[in-house]
């Protein structure tokens, strides 16, 4: 292509790649990449190796090295991932206790770890040391009454404020890309979406730093969602240092899919539930060989995190939990409750969200995002302060709903009366009447509930780093609570109900509400995201407890089920289509009786299909139809009459070539004749050089004809792959069907706005 010498290319699919161009092969930002091509690319690439292995011994080492590219890589995505992780969950302890005080004698400690390395502290006092100081003790040597009540409370939501001010402005000024969850993008991203900056080393930086802040802040709000894009970030980073990566945004996308699983391996302590969350949720292309690179990142990755062990009790996560009790049938009945209150709450919170973020994206509210940040902080800290349920950060809440109530448990939800004369062991309590303390948690826990449910829906999807796993689980865990609660007093004050007569005698530890928070949790997550495999595994990963399954597994399904009556989107999929993202969804149904011709372009009364021809058109006529149109590619017929289809040309590759051409190739000036055949054609003799570009055309592009059902075309393009697909008939070309015109035409026969789909 770049000397008369090279005219007589072979011709092939990947011809031009012998010896490619600047830039060649890669995408512009917010367009599809051809996972055809990319697989095609690896595989000449992998073919090329594996011949030049044999040639000499360094070639046979350079060869080992690219095979095992990819496990180096996991490798570093796991180390970092964990490091990360651990980095957060130390400094989020830190600024959460900063909240309501300080440690004097080391002022970076925790308040748990300030009470650790006191000589002072005793068991049953054991949140109470000199060493640590509330605010309005340090300040005004009070540490009750009204004066330091209301001292602290300023306090904590002055901290709150200025925590969640700091991130917004991080985001906004350093890296907007750093928002909300991410897993709606990164699934995009891995479905074949090109989106620039996303999972560069800024929004790692700016969004590792702003998590700590707002889930600092108080926010209802979690870091789970937000570890997912924070790992990937690191995928996208160590792949970059591989060429074999670094030049495939194929094969970088299988490595973005195990980065997606070390992310949740750190966030829940659940390294196999990361995997099928990877597997169930977020890929889109998951070959084996991505599964088991998956379970090493993931394995790595918690690994790490638990070398770091950032909470001390050798456990990965705050709410890890173990019950001794065993589960009886009859208490399907109120697990399979939760599970359609969490379906409920999952519709629920879905649709109003949704509606909150159009509202945002529609008014003049999404032009003030630091001021809706500030007020929805400063709601927050005031009502949360005064309910103790509120005040502490969600994991605690949740580790403290999870717990079963043993001997030595202080929390208001173990206040229990207890019976003088009884000489059971420690770890196996009969169940008790409740004493105040749980009749006070349980009111203030219905509040706290509520009030949760409410700001959750404006806090999801502001222009901060949000996670919606913790908050989910919290919602759940509470209701199950309040539910487990109840359940064990029926038990205990009714025991000769028939339900009840079998299996719960007086005198038994029958009922564990813990359970019921845990199964609560896992029904609410359930119904927010619509996971259900990836969902039990981690729940059971959770709380090592694999007897649990079952009421975990009738939760999950039937909040599955309550929500999908109600509608087939999950909130990451609503998030995708409110930002008019292209994605196929592998799990829509296309059964509407259309056919391509109703799809393709161009369509009754619109201009004809913009093509290149093989051997007629000058280098300006051809730089004059990329300047009139923004296709990203064009069909090459052999004439303007004959129309039969020879191949398919990129524009971004047109552009690149003859600008190439222009700079290297003598001879090439604005009237050279273009041609895509492997001979040039004839020409006059006093005529400029000609310009080879059959390099640059990919000879087998994509085929239908225009009596093809949408239903096999929907299907070719969400199992291939594909940017666009060429209507022939009997091999004319009749017009051409993009990814947006199936995603168009799809959301029309929804009867939703077709002009939704907003990229390209």
């Amino acid at each position: 292509m770049v000397n008369a010498g090279d005219m007589n290319g072979s011709g092939n699919l990947m011809d031009f790649l012998d010896e490619p161009f600047p830039d060649v092969g890669t995408y512009e930002d917010f367009h599809t990449i051809d996972w055809l091509r990319e697989k095609s690319r690896d595989t000449d690439r992998h073919r090329k190796i594996t011949s030049k292995s044999k040639e000499s011994i360094w070639e046979f080492i350079k060869s080992l090295l690219d095979a095992w590219s990819g496990w180096v890589v996991m490798l570093l995505i796991g180390l970092l991932a964990g490091t990360l992780a651990g980095v957060i969950d130390l400094a989020v302890d830190w600024m959460t206790d900063l909240k309501e005080g300080v440690c004097l004698s080391a002022f970076w400690y925790s308040h748990e770890q300030c009470c650790w390395t006191s000589n002072e502290t005793t068991f049953d006092d054991r949140d109470k040391c000199p060493q640590w100081q509330k605010w309005s003790e340090l300040l005004v040597s009070q540490s009750e009454g009204a004066s330091a009540y209301i001292l602290n409370y300023f306090l904590y939501i002055m901290w709150a404020l200025c925590f969640a001010f700091l991130a917004v402005s991080l985001v906004r000024v350093f890296a907007p890309y750093a928002c909300g969850s991410g897993i709606p993008e990164i699934k995009t991203i891995l479905s074949g979406f090109i989106i620039r900056g996303y999972l560069g080393k800024w929004t790692l930086l700016i969004k590792t730093v702003t998590l700590v802040l707002v889930v600092s802040s108080g926010l209802s709000l979690g870091k789970e969602g937000p570890l997912v894009h924070v790992a990937c970030c690191c995928g996208n980073f160590f792949s970059s240092l591989f060429s074999k990566y670094s030049k495939n945004e194929g094969k970088r996308r299988e490595v973005l899919s195990a980065a997606a699983a070390a992310g949740v391996s750190v966030a829940f302590g659940a390294p196999i539930g990361g995997v099928l969350f990877s597997l169930e949720e977020v890929s889109y292309y998951f070959p084996l060989k991505t599964l088991w690179r998956s379970f090493f990142a993931a394995l790595v990755a918690a690994f790490t995190l638990r070398s770091i062990n950032p909470f001390g009790n050798s456990r990965l996560v705050l709410f890890y939990v173990e019950y001794h009790t065993p589960w009886y049938m009859a208490e399907l009945f109120p697990f399979i409750l939760l599970g359609v209150f969490g379906g409920l709450w999952g519709t629920l919170f879905i649709r109003c969200n949704i509606a909150w973020c159009r509202r945002r994206k529609t008014t003049r509210l999404g032009k003030y995002p630091v001021l809706e940040v500030i007020v929805i902080t400063a709601i927050t800290a005031i009502i949360a302060y005064p309910n103790p349920y509120t005040r502490r950060s969600t994991s605690e809440l949740i580790s403290e709903l999870f717990n079963d109530c043993g001997a030595l448990e202080s929390s208001q939800l173990c206040d229990y009366i207890n019976d003088p004369n009884m000489t059971r062991p420690l770890d196996d309590i009969p169940d008790r009447p409740a004493g105040p303390g749980v009749y006070t948690a349980m009111w203030q826990l219905a509040l706290a509930l509520v009030f949760k449910i409410v700001i959750t829906i404006f806090t999801f999807g502001m222009k901060i780093p949000s996670g919606l796993f913790i908050p989910s689980m919290a919602v759940g865990a509470m209701a199950g609570r309040m539910v487990g609660i109840g359940v064990e007093q029926l038990a205990y004050h009714h025991h000769d109900w028939i339900i009840f007569r079998n299996w719960c005698r007086p005198g038994a530890d029958c009922v564990t509400p813990g359970l019921y928070a845990m199964v609560g949790a896992a029904a609410c997550l359930g119904g927010v995201t619509r996971m259900t495999v990836s969902l039990v595994v981690i729940m059971f990963e959770l709380t090592g407890g694999l007897e649990y399954i079952v009421p975990l597994m009738a939760a999950a399904v039937t909040s599955k089920w309550v929500a999908d009556a109600f509608g087939k989107e999950g909130i990451y999929e609503a998030h995708i289509h409110l930002n008019g993202y292209p994605f196929l969804d592998v799990k829509d149904e296309f059964t509407h009786r259309t056919l391509a011709t109703d799809v393709m372009r161009p369509r009754r009364g619109e201009a004809p299909l913009s093509v290149l021809t093989q051997d007629s058109m000058t280098v300006e006529d051809v730089e004059t139809l990329i300047k009139e149109t923004d296709y990203n590619g064009f069909p090459v017929v052999v004439s303007k009459d004959s129309e039969r289809l020879i191949g398919f040309a990129q524009r971004r590759e047109l552009i690149l070539a003859i600008k190439n051409a222009r700079q290297r190739q003598d001879g090439v000036v604005s009237n050279s004749i273009v041609y895509f055949t492997e001979d040039p054609p004839e020409l006059p003799p006093n005529s400029p050089h000609p310009l080879k570009l059959r390099r640059i055309l990919n000879l087998s592009p994509f085929t239908v004809t225009d009596h093809t059902p949408m239903e096999t075309v929907v299907d070719i393009f969400r199992k291939l792959g594909l940017r666009q697909c060429l209507v022939t008939r009997s091999g004319r070309l009749l017009g051409i069907i993009t990814k947006k015109d199936v995603l168009r035409h799809m959301a029309q026969m929804a009867n939703q706005d077709p002009e939704s789909i907003m990229f390209n």
